[in-house]
């Protein structure tokens, strides 16, 4: 009995110790200005999905930008205008880095790979686009999905429902109530139980290309040397 008890305030005094360690990290980190919802979207594996998204690539540069960067709250306004809808959560903050990999076929840059988180129904939905020079989807790819449904999600004949459009076609799309008219409206649902997740797909990939077309295919270009990591 006295065995058994020591163990058990052993047990304790260790979760304890374990409660109070994380508290002060917490702390700590609070202290230095540590951003807990500031998560990126970056590929699994960069040089085996550039080569898959882009099988004529020869390199690609990763470049780390976040909308407070670029233009802090007066571009959060212009991105949520062109959305149609608001920034929230953990996956939406201003300060998030959000990567854009560049690709180049020898000395010619070819194209963009450029991801971002979603809320789904059941938790994080990661949805890539690989976009050619003028914005158009070249390959659409979910990299992360929680849901049961996922396989149908992340089925190539749902992805290839996307090649081809833009933002233009995007535009047509309202993220409030589901509406859209044009090529967006072509697109079918695979798994029609995941309805809320196929409308985050689609929600998603306006994100995706509104992001796009402020970080790189607007009037200001991005910078080789702000801040890109060349492979």
């Amino acid at each position: 009995m006295f065995s058994y008890m020591k163990r058990q305030i052993g047990t304790m005094a260790a979760s304890f110790a374990e409660k109070v360690a994380g508290a002060v990290l917490i702390a700590l980190l609070a202290g230095t200005g540590v951003a807990w919802g500031a998560v990126g979207c970056d590929l699994n594996d960069p040089d085996r999905d550039v080569a898959r998204l882009f099988p004529e690539s020869t390199g690609y540069k990763a470049m780390y930008i976040s909308v407070q960067q670029r233009g802090g709250g007066k571009l959060l306004e212009r991105i949520e205008a062109k959305l149609g809808d608001k920034f929230h959560g953990l996956f939406e903050t201003i300060d998030i880095p959000y990567t854009v990999y560049e690709i180049r076929a020898k000395n010619k840059k070819i194209g963009y790979i450029h991801g971002v988180n979603q809320k789904g129904q059941f938790g994080g939905i990661q949805v890539f686009l690989a976009l050619n020079l003028e914005g158009r989807i070249k390959a659409f790819y979910i990299q992360k999905m929680t849901s049961q449904y996922a396989g149908k999600l992340r089925d190539a004949k749902f992805g290839n429902q996307f090649i081809g459009l833009t933002l233009a076609d995007f535009e047509q799309y309202d993220i409030a109530s589901g509406k859209t008219s044009g090529k967006v409206e072509e697109i079918r649902n695979p798994a029609p139980e995941a309805e809320a997740d196929f409308r985050a797909a689609l929600r998603a990939t306006k994100k995706n290309l509104v992001l796009m077309d402020e970080f790189v295919y607007s009037s200001k270009a991005l910078s080789p040397d702000n801040g890109a990591s060349p492979r």
